[in-house]
């Protein structure tokens, strides 16, 4: 098999790994004294070196009854082709994989998702089917911990037609940076647009969003479930509120495009956000903000390649 970009050799996942044993095993570090046990516990921090292992997965297809769901959880009109952001769900279980595996230096559950982007350079069919390939790199340094990209791939009979670049980080002591690739998404001061629609989230959509993407993360389920980790109630997932705002302005946006966004403030359920967008001499710009402050859960920007 080809190497990647980064000079891996991909292993492949045979199947669609189970999501739900994932995230039971991704829980496992944070039971009480497992880091005591041989192969169970996690290196400290300082010592963190992100494996060099690359996963994937061939002859993926399109399940049309669950891209339907997708498509309804998030806003999306049903299409001939993909929503921009649905490939992020075909990739959660390679991404999860890679987290919970036992050389990978920090635990799943407990990571931040800072910042995402997506590169589509054109747009996929539903009846294509596709080659998915996950690597983690750039392990650096942040005022908060560590900083590492989740770099997703994801080609249709040899042709790129889709990227993304997931930035995480795992809040602790910061330290040197182990990496020099800058092939990151940064999204730097963006002009929030004014929020004029607002959106009425119900306490429930996290579950129906992590009934769809497999991400049951136990943050965004249930307010005692999210207690349990600092939240006053549940969260409503990352990927949820850019699949939303990518919904709310897909018919502006070309067919070759980047988008990135910055997550800034939890959206808490039930809860009320307020979008707002405009065009700008890049692209467009989007925000979803608190209505009562205008404080930013999320800001972002799309562009033509």
């Amino acid at each position: 098999m080809p190497k990647d970009s980064a000079g891996t050799t991909p292993r492949v996942v045979d199947g669609d790994p189970s999501t739900l044993t994932l995230m039971l095993k991704a829980a496992v570090p944070l039971v009480p004294g497992v880091g005591l046990v041989p192969g169970l516990g996690k290196p400290p921090a300082d010592d963190a070196v992100l494996p060099e292992v690359a996963l994937a997965r061939h002859d993926v297809p399109v399940d049309p009854s669950h891209l339907r769901r997708y498509a309804e959880v998030c806003g999306f009109p049903r299409k001939d082709t993909l929503p921009l952001t649905y490939p992020h769900v075909l990739a959660f279980p390679l991404q999860l994989a890679i987290m919970t595996d036992g050389a990978f230096p920090f635990p799943a559950i407990g990571t931040v998702h800072l910042e995402n982007s997506i590169t589509q350079h054109r747009p996929i069919q539903v009846s294509e089917t596709l080659q998915i390939t996950v690597r983690p790199a750039a392990l650096r340094a942040h005022p908060k911990g560590r900083l590492f990209d989740l770099v997703t791939t994801v080609h249709s009979r040899g042709e790129l037609v889709w990227e993304e670049t997931s930035t995480m980080l795992r809040r602790g002591a910061g330290g040197a940076a182990t990496s020099t690739d800058d092939e990151r998404p940064h999204v730097g001061p963006v002009v929030v647009p004014v929020g004029t629609t607002q959106w009425r989230l119900p306490a429930d959509l996290g579950r129906r969003y992590a009934a769809v993407s497999g991400d049951r993360n136990p943050i965004h389920l249930y307010a005692l479930t999210a207690k349990a980790f600092g939240f006053p109630r549940q969260i409503a997932h990352g990927m949820w509120t850019k699949a939303r705002t990518v919904a709310a302005i897909e018919n502006r946006l070309p067919d070759a495009v980047r988008v990135d966004v910055a997550f800034r403030k939890p959206v808490l359920l039930p809860g009320t956000v307020a979008f707002g967008t405009e065009a700008t001499p890049e692209g467009r710009a989007f925000a979803l903000t608190r209505p009562k402050d205008g404080a930013e859960h999320l800001v972002g920007t799309a562009s033509a390649l």
